[in-house]
């Protein structure tokens, strides 16, 4: 198997010029070149602020649909109205908005067993919704900790389990090298504000690897 990017992957990455460009596509683009996906993070003026930040609502729940992924009808009624609702704000009430993965405050949070874990699981485990819309139904109630995460970017870092866990180490490697990179790359882009570090990740990547991924049997991201 393929190991995961290293650090120093991960930046080459980033320093490539094309960054800069496939983020203005993705967040500025206009025409055939709009993605969606660029108000994720924006919608209704975000999942995180302070008056939803404890419940998932309807504007998660069609910020999700931009990404290209949905949550049945059963589903969203038990989110909106029933236990399973419940059950996500009760752990999203043990989940500062404002912690950042990568910070010593974030694993206890990540960490198997961590409220931002279990959340994962009780979203992950509903039926029809899956890893992939759970991820992102976290990721827009805590942009600074949970990053968005699908096929594409797994094949891209060649990552599997434990990704969280994974990404919080790279942040931390090399005195936070990563984050510095990432903070530069959204100034330099001019992107809003409440397009989170780790989106700034996640679109980069996606927006790489998505022209040439090939499903099951995909090599990764080509390095130069």
């Amino acid at each position: 198997m393929p190991q995961p990017l290293t650090l120093a992957e991960m930046l080459a990455v980033l320093d490539d010029p094309r960054s800069v460009s496939d983020l203005h596509t993705y967040y500025l683009g206009t025409g055939d070149e709009t993605f969606t996906g660029g108000q994720f993070d924006q919608l209704g003026g975000g999942g995180s602020r302070p008056e939803t930040a404890g419940a998932i609502t309807a504007e998660d729940l069609v910020a999700v649909e931009l990404l290209r992924v949905r949550v049945p009808p059963q589903q969203t009624l038990d989110l909106l109205q029933g236990p399973l609702g419940e059950r996500v704000a009760a752990e999203l009430g043990r989940i500062p908005v404002d912690v950042a993965l990568g910070t010593d405050e974030a694993y206890p949070l990540v960490v198997a067993g961590g409220p931002a874990d279990t959340a994962w699981r009780v979203l992950r485990d509903a039926k029809g919704i899956g890893w992939v819309v759970a991820g992102k139904l976290l990721a827009r109630k805590r942009p600074k900790l949970v990053p968005v995460y699908d096929a594409v970017v797994s094949c891209a870092y060649r990552t599997g389990t434990g990704f969280w866990e994974w990404l919080h180490g790279r942040l931390r490697e090399d005195e936070g090298v990563l984050t510095q990179r990432l903070h530069a790359l959204h100034k330099e882009a001019g992107l809003p504000e409440a397009v989170s570090l780790l989106r700034v990740l996640d679109v980069v990547f996606w927006m790489r690897h998505r022209p040439v991924h090939s499903g099951d049997h995909c090599a990764g991201i080509r390095l130069r």
